[in-house]
């Protein structure tokens, strides 16, 4: 514990997070509530101005940082990852298709999800620590695609290009095509399908099928046949 007011500097890797997550990466120990008391109570600043946990930073930025508070034991000790094995390390490196300074490029197969959930224990983010190669952090999650689709999966190799390439996920700059296997032959050769759309329980799993109007979520889809 520090008793003086502590001050950083916005790292480029930090680059256009929000201020909540930098407070994840450098200050875990510092409470998403801690840090919002800071906020309101003008104690946490940018660059002198108040700040909210929600602003994001850019590189360069000063920030005022109160003393740390007293750390109070969990009782709970922390989840460790499962070590993994030296087939799961061997299949992750197989699944590589691309590697640069920036960013991993994965096919992952099918019927192996993106991310883990009730009951879902095998998952590619289950097995990045097989991927960190010559630099000294996880690579990291940016988008997923769903557990019985297969495709190209990018990941980003370091904070910044992480956050770059979820930004063009999320802000829908980033081009994606999927191609799947129909039965028959649609008809008419050009269409809009405007259809609710909702997902469904079962034995087969969980799955999206048309819904009745007035449920679900509304999805338009306009479909032409090229060859």
């Amino acid at each position: 514990m520090t008793d003086h007011v502590r001050q950083f500097t916005v790292d480029v890797e930090d680059d256009g997070i929000r201020l909540d997550r930098w407070f994840k990466r450098h200050l875990p120990d510092a409470s998403f509530n801690i840090v919002s008391r800071w906020a309101r109570t003008g104690q946490l600043r940018i660059d002198g101005k108040r700040a909210a946990p929600g602003d994001r930073i850019e590189s360069g930025q000063q920030l005022r940082v109160p003393p740390a508070e007293p750390v109070v034991a969990s009782a709970k000790p922390k989840k460790e990852r499962p070590r993994l094995t030296e087939d799961q390390m061997a299949f992750a490196e197989s699944c590589v298709i691309h590697k640069d300074r920036s960013a991993l490029v994965l096919n992952k197969p099918p019927g192996l999800a993106t991310q883990g959930g009730t009951k879902t224990t095998e998952h590619v983010d289950g097995l990045l620590d097989a991927l960190w190669y010559e630099l000294d952090q996880r690579p990291k999650l940016v988008h997923r695609l769903d557990k019985d689709t297969s495709g190209v999966l990018i990941l980003g190799r370091t904070a910044a290009a992480a956050s770059k390439l979820a930004a063009a996920f999320r802000g829908r700059d980033a081009e994606k095509t999927y191609w799947a296997i129909v039965i028959g032959r649609p008809h008419p050769l050009q269409g809009r399908i405007d259809m609710p759309l909702a997902k469904l329980g079962g034995q087969r799993g969980e799955r999206v099928a048309a819904a009745m109007e007035g449920e679900g979520t509304r999805a338009v889809t306009l479909y032409s046949v090229v060859d």
